[in-house]
């Protein structure tokens, strides 16, 4: 089956470090960027941002010498399989994007790809629509 799930975003940042307005363009950037880079349709948009007090995150910069601030936002990407052109240039186009438009360093970005596939997906009534033919 070749069909493009649409991804699931979690977004996960310290809490009080920008207002709901700012939380808004946050969502609306990275969704527009993963339409635009990975070819997700129009009004397929899942997004979830949690915020945690700033010591319920330690993001790490496993040896990298990355010093990361309390402004930084992870974002969690599930999805269908992308291929490796797809996520390295998003992953370059999203820090591009933040730093211009939200003025973040781009330390302060961070972004994880997970796999799922078409019958990983039940969006309700308990049915598996891409499985059932519904999507």
């Amino acid at each position: 089956m070749d069909v493009i799930v649409v991804p699931l975003m979690r977004i996960d940042m310290v809490k009080g470090q920008r207002t709901p307005e700012e939380i808004q363009k946050v969502m609306q950037l990275a969704y527009d960027l993963t339409r635009k880079d990975l070819g997700v349709p129009e009004d397929d948009r899942f997004q979830v941002v949690t915020q945690h007090e700033s010591y319920e995150m330690k993001l790490m910069d496993a040896g990298l010498g990355i010093n990361r601030s309390d402004d930084v936002i992870l974002f969690q990407i599930l999805s269908t399989p992308r291929t490796m052109g797809q996520k390295k240039f998003y992953c370059k186009d999203m820090v591009e994007a933040f730093g211009r438009e939200m003025n973040m360093r781009p330390e302060d970005v961070m972004i994880v790809f997970a796999t799922n596939h078409a019958e990983d997906w039940s969006f309700g009534h308990g049915k598996q629509q891409f499985l059932d033919g519904e999507l």
